[in-house]
């Protein structure tokens, strides 16, 4: 291996170094950057590869696993983490899981399958552990990529020229901390989520868990079990599905019901009459009503919520109205004293490398793709997984990143084609991919209706079919 972050020994030679600003750039020719070794970058470097590019995949970390590798820094993975889609709907399309796996694998089992993946495609040796992309920039007048990286540890940055970006960083890692009266004054410990790991971390303390999502009612839930006292805020109400429906896991059971095309008002009648005769009222339970109707948001999925807020170990409170030095305030004038306050609060996206208008990224943080999976100003940047689906996303990222090895071929083989694609879209509005009408908090940004979204890749694909 070369001196030269980047340049394998069989490239080096061959690399032509072009300048940029005065510094040297190594021309990768028509080889594709990928940014992340976890699920997503995984895919996107077996599709492309079976595409026939080359391929130079940068990871920050040493490993592959990416968000579901708990060993590493950025990780929001907790011991007793399980996936909340079951395992046909998170196992890629051509690497199923093995059959003696339960419904729902613990996180180290997926962690395990992705390691799996590498060994079994042969992806290792495409990627660069240990390097992160510093900067990506536009080649003007060009479709290329020059890619800035360095090793995590340090040492001198270097620059290489690349025929297309695909962005896999993931989604879940720079944490979102909301704006809260008194809480710098709080004397308290305050963590967020990303920085739970163990239930030794609740044992014998008052825990105040706020978020209503996923993660908040996990660990709601462990709190319920490990913590002396256990309040649970949420700012609004949700609604709750079980991980079982009609004999088998809720998202199956979803999909037989939406592949039988039942309208979305007989969908909304048959879940709610499962709810009546399983949970019931939440309201029963010190839940507040929902102010959205079923599928305007995605479900929580929590069969154990019920169970220890209907046996008094989690306490339901609102939201936050302030912190004071010893305690919270709630909106309704309630109060708690938690000596650990947990911010279940979720993550914004980040794209640290990327300048905001590569990715249309709003005031707002959120950016703004098409297909939401294409830049909108460059045909050869595209960003893998930035979805969150009514089921397991890694189906819909293995046809996200087919999607993406055919488009950078086409502009390979038919330029000028492609070209008239890309002109031909973009004009195009923002589409939400969901049957029904989604809430527009920052919690739903990338919510997608699986079913609906995957047709809309289809379609993308038969396109490029047709110009060949």
């Amino acid at each position: 291996m070369t001196d030269d972050i980047g340049i394998r020994p069989d490239t080096a030679a061959s690399a032509a170094r072009v300048w940029r600003d005065g510094e040297p750039v190594y021309d990768r020719g028509d080889a594709v950057c990928v940014i992340g070794a976890g699920g997503s970058g995984l895919n996107a470097i077996k599709n492309l590869r079976e595409a026939g590019f080359s391929v130079d995949c940068y990871e920050r970390e040493t490993t592959v696993g990416g968000a579901w590798n708990w060993r590493h820094d950025r990780s929001p993975v907790y011991a007793g983490a399980y996936l909340i889609s079951s395992k046909p709907f998170t196992q890629f399309p051509d690497f199923p899981m093995p059959d003696d796996w339960p419904d729902y694998p613990h996180h180290s089992q997926l962690l395990a399958y992705f390691e799996r993946y590498a060994d079994h495609f042969g992806l290792r040796e495409h990627i660069w552990f240990g390097t992160e992309v510093t900067r990506i920039d536009a080649v003007p007048d060009s479709r290329h990529w020059d890619v800035t990286i360095r090793g995590s540890r340090g040492g001198d940055p270097k620059t290489l020229r690349y025929a297309a970006v695909v962005v896999a960083n993931g989604h879940n890692w720079s944490p979102r901390w909301p704006e809260l009266e008194g809480l710098e004054d709080f004397r308290g410990q305050v963590l967020h989520a990303s920085a739970y790991s163990d239930t030794a971390q609740l044992r014998g303390r008052k825990v105040l868990v706020i978020g209503g999502g996923n993660t908040g009612c996990d660990i709601a839930v462990e709190a319920a079990q490990q913590a002396t006292r256990c309040w649970h805020s949420t700012r609004r109400g949700y609604w709750y599905a079980p991980k079982y429906a009609m004999g088998r896991p809720a998202d199956q059971a979803n999909d037989l019901m939406r592949w039988a095309r039942l309208p979305m008002w007989l969908r909304r009648w048959m879940f709610k009459r499962l709810l009546g005769a399983t949970i019931g009222d939440f309201t029963r339970l010190g839940l507040r009503r929902p102010d959205h109707e079923l599928y305007e948001s995605h479900p929580v999925v929590n069969s154990q919520l019920p169970y220890y807020l209907g046996h008094g170990a989690i306490a339901p409170v609102p939201d936050v109205a302030r912190f004071t030095r010893n305690g919270v305030e709630f909106v309704d004038g309630s109060s708690a004293e938690p000596d650990l306050v947990i911010f279940a609060t979720g993550y914004r996206p980040e794209f640290e490398f990327a300048s905001p208008e590569l990715l249309g990224i709003d005031h707002d943080g959120k950016p703004r793709l098409r297909l939401q999976l294409f830049s909108r100003t460059h045909p050869t940047l595209a960003v893998a997984g930035l979805v969150q689906p009514d089921s397991g996303i890694f189906p819909i990222v293995h046809w996200q990143t087919a999607l993406i090895a055919r488009w950078l071929r086409l502009w390979d083989t038919a330029p000028e084609r492609a070209a008239a694609i890309w002109s031909r879209h973009q004009g195009e509005p923002e589409r939400r991919f969901t049957q029904a009408r989604v809430t527009g908090s920052s919690r739903h940004w990338f919510e997608v209706d699986h079913i609906v979204y995957l047709r809309a890749l289809q379609r993308s694909l038969d396109e490029l079919e047709a110009v060949k």
